[in-house]
């Protein structure tokens, strides 16, 4: 297949298909139809394509609310979710201080998280008060997930672990009046039901070329809370863009196209693939990692509302092992946020963290987080496809410069 000679439209329409798979859980429907759908596209484009199975949790809510003097709210159940019984759990609502976290014993404790762009449970300024408040004797914890969005922001976290403590995530437009009532001590009711367990999804791994020993990988996770269209949409473009034009005129290597599930639990299909799949450190010649926000559009704030722009979001990072962050700030270069490429030694989020960490001494990574990051909102409004294509010319910029 040759490379669109509309590549904004083609950008346009992978990012309209992706936002009609709805959500995107690990191994829910939309998860599962994204990856067939990408299955297809692969094989059409001559790669040989593989599923490599992995399973993760689940959990469909039916009732999640946080009640106090006859208000209630909506609130998410934060993962692993823990329910309430039926009749809800009752008890003082209770601010959460750090210096005196005796005083939520027998209580739910209301976590207010600083102004952040929050992504994952295990960030120190999420995990630290929640092992305090459990500790201390707490019955169950709401966050409020104070950032630049006003929503409730569902956060990442491990595949594994079970949580202490039913734990539920409060918008913090919505927070004000408890907030209020936290400080009285007043009585609250936190109901959390719904059911779960665990599922099998798949991640999805392509593969073109002449079976040397050295290959070239490029990765993107498809998996996310909500429709995750400004986390995960322009990645999964850029990424299928690369899989045009790399088969289109292809390096002397093998290459491999690989889409993850699991991003949701702390990147579960990215480390099964690097457990056992993925080209040994030594047979890497190039790994270019596409993680979150890879080109999510950029908003105006005004009077509380946000206004979309048609430029980028600036808070997304490129890192480059030694040797490839001179020509990755060339490649990128007028890219807000990536012209700016750091060596990969002032680390990295997500799955670009693991690959590093593993031992691959020639990789480069894109991650961050825009301004509906995990948020129910994060929808179509937040791409742009012109954005896509733009970090696609550079990435194809980049990977031929380091394969060269």
């Amino acid at each position: 297949m040759t490379p669109p000679h509309d590549p904004i439209g083609q950008a346009r329409a992978w990012l309209e298909r992706y936002e009609s798979f709805g959500g995107k859980t690990s191994g829910g429907e939309g998860d599962l139809a994204c990856g067939a759908w990408l299955e297809e596209v692969l094989r059409g484009l001559g790669y040989a394509v593989r599923r490599q199975l992995i399973e993760t949790p689940w959990f469909e809510t039916a009732d999640a609310s946080l009640a106090i003097e006859g208000r209630a709210a909506e609130v998410l159940v934060q993962a692993p979710a823990v329910q309430t019984s039926r009749a809800g759990l009752t008890a003082p609502l209770r601010l959460f201080d750090a210096d005196r976290p005796a005083n939520v014993a027998g209580a739910i404790a209301l976590i207010v998280l600083p102004h952040g762009r929050w992504s994952s449970v295990e960030q120190p300024a999420v995990a630290g008060p929640l092992a305090a408040a459990a500790a201390a004797g707490a019955r169950g914890a709401v966050l409020v997930t104070v950032g630049p969005s006003g929503e409730a922001l569902a956060l990442n976290a491990p595949s594994s672990a079970a949580a202490a403590l039913p734990t539920a995530i409060l918008a913090p437009r919505e927070a004000a009046p408890f907030i209020s009532a936290a400080r009285r001590g007043a009585s609250a009711a936190l109901t959390l039901l719904g059911r779960g367990g665990r599922r099998q999804s798949f991640n999805l791994i392509g593969r073109m070329g002449p079976g040397g020993e050295r290959s070239l990988v490029v990765s993107t996770p498809r998996s996310g809370w909500f429709g995750c269209m400004g986390e995960r949409g322009p990645g999964l473009a850029v990424w299928l863009s690369l899989a045009e034009r790399l088969a289109e005129r292809p390096p002397a290597i093998d290459v491999a196209f690989v889409c993850t599930s699991g991003h949701e639990y702390e990147s579960a299909g990215g480390k099964a693939f690097l457990r056992d799949g993925a080209p040994r450190p030594a047979e890497t010649a190039l790994w270019l990692h596409l993680g979150a926000n890879v080109a999510a559009r950029d908003w105006h704030e005004a009077g509380g509302n946000l206004a979309p722009l048609p430029s980028a979001d600036p808070q997304r990072f490129l890192v480059a092992t030694e040797g490839l962050v001179p020509l990755a700030r060339a490649a990128f270069a007028g890219l807000a946020g990536l012209e700016a490429a750091y060596p990969a030694a002032a680390g990295a989020a997500g799955e670009a963290a693991d690959i590093l960490a593993a031992g691959y001494a020639r990789t480069a990574g894109i991650f961050g987080a825009h301004r509906l990051h995990h948020a129910r909102g994060d929808d179509g409004r937040c791409v742009e496809p012109a954005l896509a294509v733009q970090v696609a010319d550079a990435a194809e910029r980049f990977i031929r410069g380091a394969l060269a």
